[in-house]
């Protein structure tokens, strides 16, 4: 798109060069508090769709962390990807300015994925993510097993339940211990278990498969998830709205909460009851409601607001 502002920022132990595209408007600072500070009010100044720097050993961890605390899309990548980036580009002049070019124009044509956190650590998360959703299918087919199973079988089932039971809490636990070293993900995982009906297994899903949560528009980012209601028509045939696609994983999550939310979170209970009081199904209304609870936390995350202090966000 027209007018979007893409950063590059080359990190070193003693100092910052930025690029921005596609001004081409370059600057340095000290890789030192102030400097950091001066990085993130420009930024947030001009708004940029994504700032990106490499994984460097750690010299990035506190301009990253501090430009993702304020809101602002980042992507710390493996340097290797912007090497061979540079390399397709025919680009072998080396100097911080020049180098900083590269990853702006690398972030402005490949636009990597915004966590404000190395690489190596969302796999990380993702991987732990992954495990743990395995292992509830698992033991989710096991109960729907033991049901119907005979009952010399059922010994054995109650006994993978209750193993899967306990892969499933130390999954959780290094799913915290993850999230609590990582500044940027403690951030963020304070801001949305703020909001009541949201628990630790809900934030951990938004923030392992939703990195996007804060970037989007309300409409898009139901779309991404899959709670956006699609038609089922056919010239004079108009049939029953349906939601589909999306992250299903995701999706799965934000219904558990809201069920929760339904009893306790005072805005997703007053929606839910005038939907219902309008004569919608249980099951619909319920969708709505996982619907408006997503784009609440969408609209805290990109302005950096606690549920506390939350107003009623507009649908866009």
């Amino acid at each position: 798109m027209k007018n979007e502002i893409y950063v590059g920022v080359d990190v070193s132990k003693g100092a910052l060069d930025v690029v921005i595209r596609p001004t081409g408007e370059y600057y340095a600072v000290a890789n030192d508090e102030e400097g950091i500070d001066h990085i993130r009010r420009h930024l947030l100044e001009i708004r940029p769709k994504l700032v990106v720097m490499e994984a460097t050993g750690g010299y990035e961890r506190g301009l990253s962390i501090a430009l993702a605390v304020a809101g602002l899309a980042v992507a710390v990548v493996n340097p290797r990807r912007v090497r061979n980036f540079a390399k397709a580009l025919d680009t072998h002049a080396k100097t911080d300015r020049v180098d900083a070019g590269v990853i702006a124009h690398f972030a402005e044509n490949l636009k990597p994925e915004a966590r404000g956190v190395p690489e190596e650590e969302a796999r990380e998360m993702d991987a732990l993510t992954t495990r743990r959703q395995q292992l509830v299918d698992m033991r989710t087919a096991e109960k729907n097993r033991l049901g119907v199973a005979l009952r010399s079988q059922k010994a054995g089932i109650q006994e993978h339940i209750r193993y899967l039971d306990q892969q499933i809490g130390g999954i959780e636990e290094e799913l915290e211990a993850v999230i609590a070293k990582n500044p940027v993900w403690q951030v963020r995982d304070d801001l949305l278990r703020s909001v009541p009906a949201v628990g630790p297994r809900t934030s951990g899903m938004l923030i392992a498969r939703v990195p996007e949560l804060g970037q989007l528009t309300s409409k898009k980012i139901a779309a991404l998830i899959g709670v956006a209601p699609h038609p089922r028509d056919s010239g004079i045939y108009k049939g029953q709205r349906r939601i589909w696609g999306g992250r299903a994983d995701v999706r799965t999550a934000m219904y558990m909460a809201t069920i929760s939310a339904v009893r306790c979170n005072p805005v997703i209970k007053a929606h839910y009851q005038q939907l219902r009081a309008r004569g919608k199904l249980p099951k619909v209304a319920l969708v709505a409601c996982m619907r408006k609870l997503l784009i609440i936390l969408n609209a805290m995350v990109k302005a950096n607001l606690h549920w506390q202090v939350f107003p009623e966000p507009q649908q866009t």
